[in-house]
């Protein structure tokens, strides 16, 4: 029995790695990895597939690898003000509510709930309801 899992756990992580690259975050990886894991190996497939897609699915950010220089020219493009903020700009960190200026992403860049700004002079996404920095895109 564990060596069946074992064994199906290595053909969805071989199946899985190169479509949970394309996934776009946590939550997109997340769920692509699962399905496709489960389409690969079954239950436990499934398992395995969602926590690589995760994984690379976070290391790959909110939006995907190849968007995130069109998006970034986008914002540069849009000429947005710098809100000055005297705390360190890192994800995680939470933006005020007031004197900030957040912008909605475009459709085509998959990312609809999130917002955008610009902070010191760097593009942020930004998680609307706590205005915390979820991406920092350059």
């Amino acid at each position: 029995m564990i060596c069946r899992f074992v064994g199906a756990a290595a053909i969805a992580v071989a199946v899985l790695l190169p479509v949970a690259s394309q996934a776009q975050g946590v939550p997109g990886g997340v769920e692509r990895g699962a399905r496709d894991g489960e389409r690969a190996a079954g239950p436990v497939g499934a398992v395995v597939g969602g926590v690589v897609g995760g994984v690379v699915g976070g290391v790959a950010g909110v939006l995907g690898v190849d968007q995130r220089p069109r998006f970034h020219s986008y914002v540069v493009e849009q000429r947005r003000p710098s809100y000055q903020y005297r705390e360190d700009v890192r994800v995680g960190a939470v933006l005020p509510e007031e004197g900030v200026t957040y912008y909605e992403v475009p459709p085509e860049y998959g990312a609809r709930e999130y917002r955008y700004t610009v902070v010191n002079g760097r593009t942020v996404l930004v998680e609307p309801r706590t205005h915390r920095i979820v991406e920092i895109v350059e």
